[in-house]
């Protein structure tokens, strides 16, 4: 059998550029979706051809690439650029336009701050013809453009300059040998590769006080140095450089609805900041699903406030969330109580009624009188050391010193103990993982479960015992505890029992975690290319939106896409 006949390559064939795609190509519903915009009105700049000067690109036609290079995980200027050249499908939608990797990137950058419209008013054309259903909040980590070599936090400076303080001095010693005994050589290093050496370590040394002092000044507890709005995530994988992407999926059409880029490393307190903006734009009671990571009772009550149901996933052995707000006195009446919107729902909560919309949910909204700790106001303290290591002398006898003005902890061993968190109380936590791990005193000093000792200071405390410590050392008893000082009064407050749905909270992760799946995965976007929250949040509306276009094109078919986005 002959093989299937091949045509010429320098056959002269009478064709278009229209007649080589498909004729429900994905192409061609993202030329009608740019073409239906009002690019003007959405921000875009030069949306109207310059009368002087060479001529430029028109926006639709970049904005086309761009959307086009998301579905086909080409993101970079310098692909889609050479796409143009030898994509069919996107010679198509430039109708053969080839503009240069620097135009297509500058045309991103001075739009950035609209891609975020064009993926709302994608998602408001599909609304006309798709039934929504509950939002499943979740978060997931995309990698930044920051290596980890370039992000430091501020136990991991104070470990490096330790170590370069160590290795500055054993070559200073060599080269002090070498010179005492007349020698050109020490080992295996020449007295010229030991200045050279020293020479380096001391310009990383000044280097990495450098980001310490600006670390302290600004109050940062890590700094990156390509991204500097990125930060330090623990992953599945151990850690990165990342930032944790908020979605609000919904539970009808797996469509994106709404997302939020933070530099959060948790997702404590980030349900009701993600679908705020999405209740007001549908106007009526949302219900949102979420897991354990989002149980904070602070940010469910205000969900609830602003007319949201949060049906988180409930600890073992527990079917209610029991939640607590200020009661505050007011006259309410039926149409209040039976109304959805914002404000007569928070007034109904903080009164103690329950809304009408809240009936299925709320099982009892009760006004209980609770002591509440008043802690007394107090002068800010000073510090009574002269000088840092006036400070360290006095954390060896067993004690944790916390001094004020940089922020920081000496522990018993010498060793600096950096802020890690502020509790809800206000106190802040201080601990060093690097040096714990490794101290020689470890056992002396910590016999807990985890492997670094961790240590509280409010802002009134510029010491503490380290009671293990003092045992061993000088065989005393350790000092008792300090009360607070403060009282108690007695307050009324809203006590809410809610209910979740588990019923959807059993949906929840059929929901969230497929179109993180799709975008990392099948769409080769779990990394971000541009450096800056602002940016960056731009370049998750791209993603988002090339998934939307996706997945509405798989529930409606290419006939009902085509009329939505005319």
């Amino acid at each position: 059998m002959p093989y299937i006949q091949t045509q010429g390559r320098n056959q002269m064939m009478m064709c278009s550029l229209d007649s080589f795609v498909d004729s429900e190509s994905i192409a061609r519903v993202i030329d009608a979706f740019v073409n239906g915009l009002d690019l003007e009105t959405l921000g875009f700049e030069k949306t109207e051809a310059a009368k002087e000067g060479r001529p430029g690109y028109g926006p639709q036609y970049l904005l086309r690439l761009y959307l086009y290079g998301n579905q086909k995980s080409i993101r970079s200027s310098r692909k889609l650029a050479e796409a143009c050249k030898i994509n069919v499908e996107a010679k198509w939608l430039m109708e053969g336009l080839e503009p240069d990797f620097r135009t297509i990137s500058d045309f991103r950058k001075d739009n950035i701050n609209c891609m975020k419209k064009v993926f709302h008013e994608f998602n408001h054309r599909l609304a006309k013809v798709l039934k929504k259903g509950f939002l499943s909040v979740d978060g997931s980590k995309f990698q930044a453009n920051n290596a980890k070599d370039n992000n430091f936090t501020a136990n991991k400076l104070d470990d490096r300059i330790q170590w370069l303080n160590q290795h500055s001095d054993e070559y200073l010693r060599l080269i002090a040998d070498m010179d005492e005994a007349e020698d050109a050589q020490s080992g295996q290093f020449t007295k010229e590769e030991l200045e050279e050496k020293l020479k380096e370590a001391t310009e990383r040394l000044e280097k990495y006080k450098g980001y310490l002092e600006y670390m302290e000044k600004n109050g940062l507890s890590q700094i990156s140095l390509t991204d500097a709005d990125a930060k330090l995530m623990k992953n599945k994988n151990g850690f990165a450089v990342a930032y944790n992407v908020q979605t609000a999926v919904d539970s009808e059409t797996h469509l994106i609805d709404d997302y939020r880029l933070t530099n959060q490393p948790t997702d404590h307190g980030l349900l009701a900041s993600t679908v705020t903006d999405e209740r007001e734009r549908r106007e009526a009671i949302l219900e949102v699903v979420a897991d354990k990571g989002y149980g904070v009772a602070e940010d469910m009550v205000e969900c609830l406030e602003n007319g949201i149901i949060p049906h988180v996933i409930l600890p073992a052995g527990q079917d209610t969330y029991e939640l607590e707000k200020p009661y505050e006195e007011a006259e309410i009446s039926e149409e209040k109580s039976g109304s959805a919107t914002t404000t007569d729902i928070k007034e109904c909560l903080h009164a103690g009624i329950v809304p009408e919309v809240y009936s299925d949910v709320v099982e009892s909204v009760e006004v209980v009188g609770k002591k509440v700790f008043v802690k007394e106001e107090t002068e800010s303290v000073t510090n009574p050391y002269g000088s840092e290591e006036e400070m360290k002398e006095w954390a060896k006898e067993g004690y944790f010193v916390r001094d004020p003005e940089r922020n920081l902890v000496y522990c018993p061993a010498g060793e600096t103990l950096r802020q890690k968190s502020i509790k809800k109380n206000g106190d802040i936590r201080y601990a060093n993982k690097l040096a714990c791990r490794h101290c020689k005193y470890r056992d002396r000093c910590y016999k807990g479960k985890n492997e670094w000792k961790e240590v509280d200071f409010n802002k009134d405390t510029l010491e503490k015992p380290n009671r293990s410590w003092i045992k061993e050392t000088e065989g005393l008893e350790a000092p008792a505890k300090k009360s607070r000082k403060g009282h108690y009064e007695k307050q009324k407050v809203v006590k809410v029992i809610l209910k979740p749905d588990r019923q959807k909270m059993s949906q929840r992760l059929c929901l969230s975690e497929h179109p993180f799946g799709t975008m990392k995965r099948a769409m080769n976007a779990g990394y971000y290319l541009l450096c800056g929250k602002r940016k960056v949040d731009g370049e998750t509306a791209l993603i988002c939106l090339g998934y939307n276009i996706r997945r509405a094109l798989n529930l409606l078919g290419f006939q009902k896409m085509m009329e939505v986005m005319a």
